[in-house]
């Protein structure tokens, strides 16, 4: 049997118009069912409880619940590679931060590749540092500190919540940056370091804001700088490392990512939820409180954050030859 051309295109352009409607219904339902958002990471810190802000007011939108789980293990890349052998049909997502542009390089082998097999979702919130020293170190500014640590080099020791973490690698950007030579103390976990930072075993942390600003504001530690590219609305008096050290930007940051192949239409369907989200009053004040200040762009935005910030501290970790 034979068709004509005209039906033929006729055909042609009732299956196109077909899947556009089952694309576009496919993207309406989503979800029918509850989803999965994996942290890869313990429950109770930042990135756990800002995934719980988000998860609740996704659930509170879209009408299913969104379970948080958190998955935690080898720097984050156990829960990554969880949501990396999922389905990609938007019931599994990942909290995604600053750790998986660090572990692309910090880990020589990785069963997968978090460029390539996850995709952005949303960005959600930016977390800045704090360098942070107790109240005897004899330093008040960073100027000051920078000359210190110059003239005593290898005599000052830097804590971090862990080896490859995004505070330990702020602390190599500036002492490569600067010209100083700290030695990392790493541990397990941000707590115990800002404990020993305050007990005086250690000597300075870059330490995240919401786990340091009480401290700060107790005057049980000072505050000589923030990494962020501009001045804290918290701390309008400390200056940025900026200033001293052109170029030094550094910040924890998480979102929203998904297993590749993911319908683009659920990846916008969710982008456009947690955008609102974020624009949201009384969301927007709870991540405040977080210490962090609100990211809300595109899936493209947020992917051009992760490749940057892939390729930045690529390069700290191989000038630094930090090793997992």
């Amino acid at each position: 049997m034979k068709f004509s051309r005209r039906i033929a295109l006729r055909l042609g352009i009732s299956t196109l118009v077909v899947s556009a409607f089952v694309r576009i219904g496919r993207a309406q339902a989503y979800p029918v069912r509850p989803v999965r958002m994996i942290v890869p990471f313990a429950p109770a810190g930042t990135t756990d409880i800002s995934a719980r802000l988000i998860g609740q007011w996704l659930s509170e939108r879209l009408g299913q619940q969104f379970v948080i789980e958190n998955r935690p293990g080898a720097g984050s890349n156990v829960g990554t590679e969880a949501v990396v052998n999922a389905p990609p049909d938007g019931y599994t997502l990942l909290l995604v931060g600053a750790s998986s542009a660090i572990n692309a390089t910090l880990y020589e082998k990785l069963n997968f590749n978090f460029l390539r097999d996850i995709i952005p979702v949303a960005g959600i919130i930016s977390i800045p540092f704090i360098i942070a020293v107790g109240p005897s170190f004899p330093t008040k500014t960073i100027s000051e500190f920078i000359v210190y640590a110059k003239g005593n080099p290898g005599k000052v020791n830097t804590a971090s919540g862990g080896n490859g973490t995004a505070g330990h690698l702020s602390g190599e950007l500036f002492k490569m940056m600067a010209g100083v030579n700290m030695v990392h103390v790493p541990y397990r976990g941000e707590a115990p370091a800002l404990t020993d930072l305050l007990g005086g075993q250690v000597q300075v942390m870059f330490a995240t804001m919401p786990a340091s600003i009480e401290y700060i504001k107790a005057g049980k530690l000072r505050s000589l700088a923030v990494t962020t590219a501009t001045r804290l609305d918290a701390l309008p008096n400390v200056p940025t490392v900026g200033d001293f050290l052109p170029g030094y930007e550094a910040s924890a940051w998480q979102g929203v990512g998904a297993p590749k192949n993911t319908p683009a239409e659920i990846i916008a369907k969710l982008n456009n939820e947690i955008n609102n989200g974020l624009a949201d009053p009384k969301l927007k004040v709870r991540l405040a409180d977080l210490g962090g200040t609100v990211i809300a762009g595109s899936p493209a935005d947020f992917g051009k954050l992760i490749a940057e910030e892939t390729e930045k501290w690529g390069k700290v970790v191989r000038a630094a030859n930090i090793k997992a």
